[in-house]
């Protein structure tokens, strides 16, 4: 499980995952100079950290490093959620918990979600026929 990220780290990766392709620390400096004062070598030390806890990969480019990201923000997110789930006594309060909390547009997307997943889920055996076959298949013939 990915341990949350810090907050450099998460700023530096979000450009990473924004930008989706291989990038140098000087892309990643020059683009946080534009909201803060930032060091080339602080730039550095966070990507060498991303890279050394399999965020990033890197290859040799002349001088310098590229970095890409080996995961997706939303495989990192999703794993962050799993995490938190999985660590509750109470998993099932902890989802309405969590539902409660979500804002329209969440709900949404959650909706959304799951009309994508649910056909992967097996059909709960009462929704079955007696015969126990899928509700969408026809039971076998008898062979009369």
């Amino acid at each position: 499980m990915p341990r949350q990220l810090g907050e450099l780290e998460d700023t530096v990766m979000t450009r990473v995952w924004q930008w989706n392709r291989p990038v140098t620390v000087r892309e990643v400096l020059e683009d946080l100079q534009q909201e803060r004062s930032i060091a080339y070598t602080t730039v550095m030390t966070v990507m060498d950290n991303l890279h050394q806890k399999g965020w990033v990969r890197r290859e040799v480019d002349g001088r310098a490093y590229r970095y890409t990201a080996v995961s997706t923000r939303a495989a990192y997110s999703a794993a962050l959620m799993n995490e938190a789930w999985s660590q509750s006594d109470n998993p099932a309060a902890a989802l309405v918990a969590f539902f409660g909390m979500m804002s329209a547009e969440q709900r949404e997307a959650l909706r959304d979600a799951m009309r994508v997943v649910v056909p992967t889920f097996p059909e709960p055996a009462e929704s079955r026929p007696e015969d126990g076959a899928p509700a969408d298949e026809a039971p076998p013939e008898s062979g009369r």
